[in-house]
């Protein structure tokens, strides 16, 4: 499996010698060793010089036909001896602490010193600090790999403040980075923000490689993976391979996590949104100019440079249907009362402005859920960047209803009766009643009707009313 960071044998650092002890060889060392002589035949001294060890040692090496642990030899004169197996097997485990492992020997019924202990672990620590430096950075080709990874900062707001999660997807060979901001880590805002990182890029690579979250694997049986089924069948539906970290190691995809330290040191700082649509649309430009632009510390080139070469391997995804997953995803309503949901969007009730509601797709609808209530439904948009607003969402139904109420309301104060029946005409009605007859050439008086507001003040009037200055009309006027 490809791995960003590997143990390699050309880079293993200097070996560990424990003092006045035999040079201990780590068994990747030795097999480069046997490499070197068997595969590529070259001298023993030229081994020893490549590897920096001694001749003897080279010859050890190809003398033995198998690799052997090294076993430090137990000195019977300590009373550190009926511990040494246990601290070997714990020590890595409480990162190698000397204090630690003092308590919890004086438990075990160690009399010994604490000097004594820390001798013991000193060479254990040198050995782990010895591997992790021979420890380098794996170039994956162009299209090979993909790093995921989630992070997460605190993001201003105008007027508060909130916890965002930043999906990561990193292309391993060119460093270029798609980043999404979520409200959570929930199975369906991963695979969305997948969807959204293939359209960004026009495809994917062929693996994609992650630590181990329960979105992804639910842990090893029998040494199996148990993915995720749901993630499975979606690795599967678009073609591309997943790959785990080992356990432990998550310092493995160590390109994404790098891009989740650059958003947090580069782009949010000083930055104030006015919303989640903002915010979005702040982190797209700051991809683009910024982003894609620099001169990346590792590769000193732009990512949007060598992009252009790895674009070309990447497993094309334009035209390729969405993964219809019928769940239902979290979004906050913007400020102009819309819910964005796979690049369309749809309007709720204003009141909902700043608040979170969950978007659910089925059966061709989007309905759209606030606590638990249905606030909104629509068709489903086809195509992409779509809009679709309901009057009735805006402010401005609101506005237009008390004004009629208000108007209502005088109408009703002029009539005979505190209940006497509006009726409520399209003003169309009142514009045929005033186109003039052919042939009839009386002028008639001015009309209520004729007057500006006219046919909007006659249409809020009661019915009796509204007769008697129907009644004054010309004969012919209302056929």
């Amino acid at each position: 499996m490809a791995m960003e960071m590997e143990t390699t044998a050309a880079t293993i650092g200097a070996e560990v010698t424990l003092c006045e002890e035999v040079p201990m060889v780590r068994q990747e060392r030795w097999e480069e060793v046997r490499r070197l002589r068997v595969t590529e035949r070259l001298p023993i001294a030229e081994i020893a010089r490549r590897l920096d060890l001694d001749r003897k040692t080279v010859r050890r090496c190809l003398r033995n036909g198998a690799w052997q642990r090294y076993h430090r030899p137990a000195r019977p004169d300590t009373l550190l001896t009926p511990h040494a197996e246990y601290l070997r097997e714990r020590a890595e485990q409480v990162d190698y602490s000397a204090q630690i492992l003092f308590q919890e020997l004086r438990q075990r019924g160690y009399r010994g010193s604490y000097e004594t202990v820390k001798l013991f672990v000193r060479p254990l620590r040198a050995l782990r600090l010895a591997a992790e430096r021979a420890l380098i950075r794996f170039e994956t080709p162009p299209g090979r790999q993909s790093q995921i990874d989630w992070g997460q900062a605190r993001v201003s707001f105008r007027q508060t403040s909130a916890v965002r999660h930043i999906f990561v997807l990193t292309l391993g060979f060119s460093r270029r980075s798609y980043y999404q901001p979520c409200l959570t880590e929930t199975l369906p805002q991963f695979l969305d923000a997948h969807e959204r990182a293939f359209e960004y890029f026009g495809g994917h690579t062929r693996e994609h490689l992650y630590d181990r979250p329960r979105t992804v694997c639910q842990g090893t049986a029998e040494g199996r993976i148990l993915w995720n089924s749901t993630f499975r069948n979606f690795a599967d539906y678009w073609g591309f391979e997943p790959r785990l970290c080992q356990p432990y190691r998550a310092q493995t995809k160590g390109k994404v996590e790098s891009g989740v330290k650059y958003y947090r040191r580069n782009f949010l700082p000083g930055r104030t949104f006015v919303d989640d649509s903002d915010l979005d649309e702040q982190l797209r430009q700051w991809m683009t100019e910024i982003a894609d632009q620099r001169i990346h510390g590792t590769t000193h080139e732009r990512p949007i440079d060598r992009f252009g070469e790895e674009h070309r391997h990447l497993v094309g995804t334009v035209g390729h249907p969405s993964f219809r997953l019928e769940a239902r995803q979290p979004r906050v309503v913007a400020e102009d009362y819309l819910v964005s949901f796979e690049t369309n969007r749809y309007s709720v009730p204003f009141t909902l402005i700043g608040q979170v509601v969950e978007v659910l797709r089925g059966a061709g609808r989007v309905a759209i859920f606030h606590r638990g209530t249905l606030m909104a439904e629509h068709p489903e948009l086809p195509g992409k960047y779509q809009l679709r607003i309901l009057p009735e969402h805006g402010p401005g139904a609101i506005a237009r209803t008390a004004r009629r109420v208000r108007s209502s309301h005088s109408a009703m104060g002029r009539a005979a009766t505190p209940f006497a029946e509006v009726e409520v005409r399209d003003l169309a009605v009142y514009d045929t009643l005033l186109r003039p007859v052919a042939g009839d050439t009386d002028i008639a008086a001015p009309h209520p009707i004729a007057a500006p507001g006219g046919a909007e003040r006659l249409a809020l009037e009661p019915a009796t009313a509204r007769d008697e200055s129907l009644a004054l009309m010309p004969s012919g006027a209302g056929s």
